[in-house]
């Protein structure tokens, strides 16, 4: 379907910049209120990372959804996997986050889960775009929705996170330090691993507003990489502000990413007999992976960048286990979209049965050099159909003969053109990364 606001991953953007300002997100609720109704009342939650401007959205929507006849519950500071997983057992009928993610705290955005704690159906996202288009109206003053806090949400999330492991787990003995990036699981993550009896230290689980993604979490490793060395930790678990992407540490201090992380769950479930099928990753997902899964005889698949997609990809094909290497992982045998506390509960698991530490672990999986480059642009054309950059890929591509690969694409998040290359020899990777990068950059200037 063509979408006017929704993008891949909901809708996201600039604080104070259409979309994301408040008389949109009124106008949001509404819509959104209208389209969950169907007959008579419906119940939505409303959850939130920590950025300053999750305040002024929460009431804008909270407004909207009134006006429309919804119910309204707040859950307040929630990752987003927490909030799929109550708007499941609350029997609501949509939940909604206000999150953008890894993102700096200038931007926000908003995400939406069904009643099934899944994504919404494509019919949906196209009922609430032609509504956000139509008058908005308001109820009669005795159906307007009313408004209520969930004071024990995060007591019941602690406890869906530790039933996703045997009710026997005792990591006792286990030195993890937690990076929370002064986000939406700075209360709850620490709670999970202290009361499954591990020594917990965390970083970055201070929010004032504005310090969410501020070099710190998955996306800025360094300060976790120091801590797990200095304080001699078995290893480091990194979140991003909205909980659903996690990355961690080994006690070496090396970085174990979303593929690593993948392939570990892969080969414990499949040596337990509970892998279901084989694993999805992404176009971005290093070749390293297939390769590693391919000796186990697991079938791997790889779907377009998003989870979304990933989601997709694992329900036609009838599967559990996929993912990013951004960390972005799902566990369908546990919960119904990407969870970075359960997927890092079932990594220490994994470890943990076979007497491994993440060390051991990621290095019976051998990566292949790839490098990232991402070049910003400000709109208009599409630089990837650019004559230039088509030639200059195909041109790399033909000289890789079979040994690599080349991918361009567009973030569906953020006004970036990333520029990916894989081989065998990480010099001339990362040269020909740069080539394309620089072919790019003087494309969107």
């Amino acid at each position: 379907m063509s979408r006017k606001y929704f993008g891949t991953d909901g809708i996201r953007g600039h604080v104070g910049q259409f979309p994301i300002t408040p008389d949109f997100m009124l106008k949001l609720g509404w819509a959104a209120g209208m389209a969950f109704r169907k007959q008579g009342k419906c119940q939505v939650l409303i959850g939130k990372d920590t950025r300053i401007s999750g305040y002024m959205f929460e009431s804008a929507l909270e407004a909207g959804l009134s006006a429309a006849g919804a119910d309204v519950l707040l859950l307040g500071p929630m990752p987003t996997p927490a909030i799929a997983y109550l708007t499941r057992t609350f029997h609501a009928e949509a939940g909604i986050v206000i999150s953008a993610s890894h993102n700096p705290h200038g931007d926000n955005g908003i995400k939406f889960f069904s009643g099934q704690g899944s994504k919404l159906p494509d019919e949906i996202e196209q009922l609430i775009e032609e509504l956000l288009d139509a008058p908005m109206t308001v109820v009669d003053s005795a159906e307007l929705g009313k408004v209520s806090r969930i004071n024990d949400a995060a007591g019941r999330y602690i406890e869906f996170c530790k039933s996703s492991v045997p009710s026997s787990t005792d990591f006792d003995g286990l030195k993890i330090v937690l990076d929370c990036a002064h986000g939406a699981a700075y209360k709850v993550a620490p709670s999970v691993f202290r009361e499954l009896g591990a020594e917990v230290s965390v970083l970055a689980a201070e929010p004032n507003g504005l310090n969410i993604n501020d070099g710190c979490g998955s996306t800025h490793m360094d300060s976790l990489q120091a801590a797990v060395v200095e304080r001699k930790a078995d290893l480091g678990i990194a979140f991003d502000g909205d909980a659903d992407r996690v990355l961690m540490v080994d006690h070496t201090g090396a970085v174990v990413d979303g593929d690593e992380l993948l392939y570990i769950i892969a080969r414990d479930l499949q040596a337990r007999g509970k892998l279901e099928g084989g694993v999805v990753g992404t176009l971005m997902s290093n070749l390293g992976l297939e390769l590693a899964l391919a000796e186990l005889n697991i079938p791997f698949k790889r779907a377009k960048v998003g989870d979304r997609y990933v989601l997709a990809d694992l329900a036609s094909n009838q599967w559990q286990l996929g993912g990013e290497n951004s960390g972005h992982l799902v566990c369908l045998q546990h919960t119904t979209t990407g969870d970075a506390i359960i997927a890092a509960l079932q990594v220490l698991m994994a470890l943990s049965r076979r007497g491994e530490t993440l060390a051991q672990a990621r290095s019976t999986m051998r990566k292949c050099p790839q490098v990232l480059v991402n070049v910003r642009f400000a709109g208009g054309s599409d630089p990837l159909e650019h004559a230039d950059v088509i030639a200059a890929s195909e041109r790399v591509t033909k000289l890789m003969a079979g040994r690599g690969r080349v991918l361009l694409r567009k973030s569906g998040t953020e006004p970036l053109v990333r520029v990916m290359v894989e081989g065998e020899e990480e010099s001339a990777v990362r040269a020909y990364a740069d080539e394309l990068a620089k072919i790019v950059t003087q494309v969107c200037a």
